[in-house]
């Protein structure tokens, strides 16, 4: 995507439809958004957040994880193809491959995923269902930075929504996803500008401790 040159290099990795993508890229399509996509990856080559990309006038490549023996081989060659590229921040937005440690460690600080739960509630699979079967009454989503702990890094915001009687794991994903598409470009916007950073395991905001998570409600 064209852009001031000294803006961040954003790579977006999905594997699905895209939804968080396409909520990025017309973030980012703002012309005061202090970053570009430069490339979006998928491990899925009929993912349609390739066309997303393509229709976006955005680069695309494939890494297809069949083709991979082990997830060490598959993310040896994704590596190759963000290292090819050079981000100054990698994006999860619905990446459904669990990471290597060697590869979250060569990119410690700079690769943030979105996830459809507040965490450390629920994390992995299912997690619409497991807090309606849970009899919860508030649910969410929460944006973190990637470490070797499976939805365990460290929490940057989160959003609530109510779960209302009646809802459904399709419903209440849809409130979600809703709050996703608000949330992901406003810290994906922080980092951009530089008030975001990871310091070891601790996030830091304009240079001080973030003591607990930003947070958004419906």
């Amino acid at each position: 995507m064209p852009g001031d040159v000294t803006n961040p290099r954003i790579i977006v990795l999905a594997s699905g439809n895209g939804s968080n993508l396409q909520a990025l890229i017309d973030a980012v399509s703002a012309r005061d958004f202090p970053g570009d996509i430069v490339a979006v990856g998928c491990n899925r080559p009929r993912a349609f957040a390739l066309e997303r990309a393509a229709q976006a006038g955005i680069e695309t490549f494939v890494v297809d994880h069949t083709e991979y023996d082990n997830r060490e081989d598959f993310d040896g060659m994704l590596k190759a193809e963000i290292d090819r590229r050079a981000p100054d921040l990698v994006v999860l937005a619905g990446f459904m491959r669990i990471l290597t440690t060697e590869f979250v460690r060569a990119f410690h600080g700079l690769v943030l995923n979105i996830h459809p739960s507040l965490l450390p509630k629920y994390p992995g699979l299912k997690t619409h269902f497991r807090a309606l079967e849970a009899g919860d009454k508030i649910h969410g989503v929460t944006v973190h930075f990637v470490t070797e702990d499976l939805d365990g890094g460290p929490t940057v915001a989160q959003a609530e929504v109510e779960i209302e009687e009646g809802d459904t794991p399709e419903r209440l994903a849809e409130k979600v996803q809703q709050q996703e598409h608000v949330l992901y470009p406003i810290v994906v916007r922080w980092f951009c500008e530089g008030r975001l950073q990871l310091h070891g395991n601790q996030v830091l905001f304009d240079g001080e401790p973030l003591p607990k998570p930003f947070y958004l409600t419906d």
